[in-house]
């Protein structure tokens, strides 16, 4: 009976070694390994770090909290975005949520296992924009959508950009897509944006140019 048991015993530890000599073996890798883990960390890190610039003085960020709550009601670090100005625009006011915009964007996850964006060394998959190649205003289209029908964290940047501003925006997942995942966006992803505002308009208003592209920003 026991040399039986020591034979199954065997067996098994045969098997399992085979299975994970093919898993190494056909180079399978996981692509968003511990992926809640490493956008918890991302965030609280640069948080704290663009926290510690505006302490000595730098105007180049913002942190933003959500429009969707009052900071008495929600003020965890993750209830912000976090915004570097990469252009200051000239326009005098800002979107309201019931506006409609006209931005050009690019959305990007942070680096994963296997990636890492051609135009920004810090992210990773860009999941949608509005353009295609480096950052040409000359060639680029933007597109049109209403404050409120978007992601929490990009109507939150919206509503503080003027005219001409190019921000690139940090969105903590749970101003974002959160839990859930989507085709292209894993669950938890920190999402980070490149966008430009280059119009608005009130309720019934016409924008300056009518272009509406498919986009996944969209709340569905």
């Amino acid at each position: 009976m026991k040399l039986k048991t020591i034979k199954l015993f065997v067996m098994l530890m045969v098997s399992v070694l085979v299975l994970a000599s093919c898993s190494e073996a056909d180079g399978t890798v996981e692509e968003f390994q511990n992926w809640k883990a490493t956008n918890d960390s991302y965030f609280a890190s640069k948080y704290a770090a663009v926290k510690d610039s505006i302490d000595k003085g730098d105007t180049s960020w913002k942190i933003i909290h959500t429009y969707a709550f009052a900071e008495s009601v929600r003020n965890d670090v993750t209830d912000n975005i976090l915004v570097k100005v990469l252009q200051e625009g000239t326009g005098s006011g800002c979107p309201m949520s019931t506006d409609s915009v006209l931005v050009d964007y690019r959305g990007y996850l942070l680096k994963s296992t296997s990636y890492t964006s051609p135009y920004d060394a810090e992210l990773g998959y860009i999941f949608d924009q509005s353009w295609s190649g480096a950052y040409d205003k000359s060639t680029m289209r933007p597109s049109s959508f209403t404050v409120n029908g978007v992601i929490e964290g990009f109507s939150t940047a919206l509503q503080y950009m003027h005219i001409g501003d190019r921000w690139k925006v940090y969105i903590p997942y749970n101003l974002g897509y959160g839990s859930t995942a989507t085709d292209e966006i894993p669950a938890y992803s920190v999402l980070v944006f490149d966008i430009t505002l280059d119009g608005y308009s009130r309720p019934g208003t016409a924008l300056p140019i009518v272009y509406v592209k498919q986009n996944r920003l969209l709340n569905e």
